[in-house]
């Protein structure tokens, strides 16, 4: 992990990077053939460029949790039933990279009370000589780590992680629980699965992981279950909305890569963006001013914009403060610009095409103490137009909250980043009820449909073939579980 004044920067390379790594001054860690992260002072960026071995250079993002208003029954048992599939994930690995597992839980012990965890590796831990093969920081359990300390009385003294946040725990239950807390009875989807699992950092309120961190994982949980010639299944539960959405990135294809290398599934969560009003997608004509007005929320310290156009077109673009204080056009030959609009701090940076992307990104980053609650409007009017196709998003709701969101959003091109890579399997759900699908339903064959209370529905939604369930009661039951240590997956079963 980077100290003080250390930046970690994603590549593309090709040939060999031990002469720069000794030209250069940084740290390269190897994520394959062609990717790497490095580790290095701010002005060797500008240099890398120069070397004929660097292809392509990305900084990393900050990514959030996406679980959020509950858990969904996915139909397991058919798959688990003996008279159905009848599996049970015995020889195969859940990868879970994730805030972390109470690894001292029944449910991921075997029933002679031995581990089911084949590795565990807490990227936060600063135990001196333990990192994994290739990485440069954390400390790496093996099973027989994890039993030595399971059977001490006080296992936490041997090995000290734990996790804090719980999502992680709840997580590797539901995929691969065994019930061993419930006599059985509450198992996850493959209670018979091994496991491996990555324990993120905490970076802040404003995120739960980086990009960086995520590769490590991914790349760690590939070479250990290839060494151990075993299927493996990953879980990521984190999503940004800080990228294009086009599945181009450094960060999704390096993903794209990993889910070919072995034998090999990734599965990514779609995030909860549908109905946030994060994004705001046009069509500027030529000569054309569009106002893509958006809210700020009370006591937000830090947010972004991140918009997408094609590098042929040419935008003015204008930032009106909630006050009115303009910050003036916007200058694509100025490649980057600071201001201070009712005392945000705002910089915006113009990128460039690449190999991999002929978008262009103008990133918008705003701090405050907080950013001014109210509307801001960004003015786009299109200049020298060949396309006119724009698209801008706000950060996710873990980051922001839903009081900031655009004015007019688009309910379309909402999948977070990784969940628009090639070769995820992306999950999600839908509100089946938006727009006018609820008279859609009155008018049809359907006998009923059945909703949750989890989200509020007006009254005009409220037609007499849709049924509300309250789980208000459900969700209790299930939070005193986890509280109390016990399995949560029979009340989703």
């Amino acid at each position: 992990m980077p100290r003080p004044g250390e930046w970690e920067v994603i590549v593309k390379y090709n040939g060999d990077l031990r002469p720069l790594e000794t030209a250069l001054g940084f740290s390269a860690e190897l994520l394959g053939d062609s990717y790497a992260i490095l580790t290095l002072h701010s002005p060797v960026i500008s240099e890398l460029l120069n070397y004929r071995e660097i292809e392509y250079i990305e900084l990393p993002k900050n990514l959030s949790l996406s679980l959020r208003q509950g858990l969904s029954a996915a139909c397991i048992t058919p798959v688990q039933r003996q008279d159905g599939y009848n599996l049970s994930g015995r020889g195969v690995i859940v990868g879970i990279i994730d805030s972390g597992i109470d690894y001292t839980h029944p449910d991921f012990r075997d029933a002679g009370g031995k581990s089911r965890i084949l590795y565990l590796w807490d990227q936060l831990s600063v135990a001196a000589g333990r990192p994994p093969a290739g990485f440069l920081g954390g400390a790496e359990y093996t099973k027989s780590d994890l039993d030595a300390a399971l059977e001490n009385e006080q296992p936490l003294t041997v090995i000290p992680m734990m996790d804090f946040i719980g999502h992680g725990t709840a997580v590797a239950g539901i995929a691969a629980g065994n019930g061993r807390a419930s006599g059985g009875r509450e198992r996850g989807a493959a209670p018979e699965a091994s496991l491996i699992v990555v324990k993120l950092g905490e970076r802040g309120r404003e995120s739960f992981a980086r990009t960086t961190e995520i590769m490590r994982g991914l790349k760690y949980i590939s070479d250990r279950a290839a060494a151990l010639n075993m299927p493996v299944a990953v879980n990521l539960s984190f999503g940004t909305n800080n990228g294009s959405h086009a599945g181009n990135s450094l960060f999704e294809t390096y993903i794209d890569s990993i889910s070919q290398r072995w034998k090999s599934v990734i599965v990514a969560a779609t995030g909860n963006e549908g109905s946030a009003g994060h994004h705001f997608g046009r069509f500027a004509q030529q000569g054309q001013t569009l106002e893509a007005a958006f809210f700020t929320g009370a006591n937000l310290p830090a947010m972004y914009l991140t918009l997408w156009k094609n590098f042929a077109d040419t935008f003015d673009l204008e930032l009106i403060a909630p006050g009115g204080r303009s910050g003036g056009l916007l200058n694509p030959a100025e490649p980057f610009r600071q201001m201070t609009l009712d005392g945000a701090n705002v910089a915006v940076h113009y990128g460039q095409p690449s190999f991999y992307n002929e978008k262009q990104e103008v990133f918008f980053q705003m701090e405050g103490r907080p950013i001014p609650q109210g509307i801001w409007r960004l003015l786009i009017t299109g200049r020298q137009v060949t396309d006119g196709e724009f698209h801008i998003w706000l950060p996710t709701v873990e980051e922001v909250g839903v009081t900031t969101a655009f004015a007019v959003p688009d309910p379309y091109v909402t999948l977070t980043l990784p969940s628009t890579a090639e070769r995820v399997i992306s999950v999600g759900g839908y509100n089946g009820l938006a727009g006018s699908a609820a008279d859609l339903i009155q008018n049809s064959e359907i006998d009923e449909l059945v909703t949750l209370n989890t989200v509020q529905l007006p009254e005009s939604k409220l037609v007499p073939k849709v049924r509300v369930l309250d789980v208000s009661s459900l969700f209790a039951d299930a939070i005193s579980r986890i509280h109390e240590g016990l399995a949560v997956s029979v009340l989703f079963g």
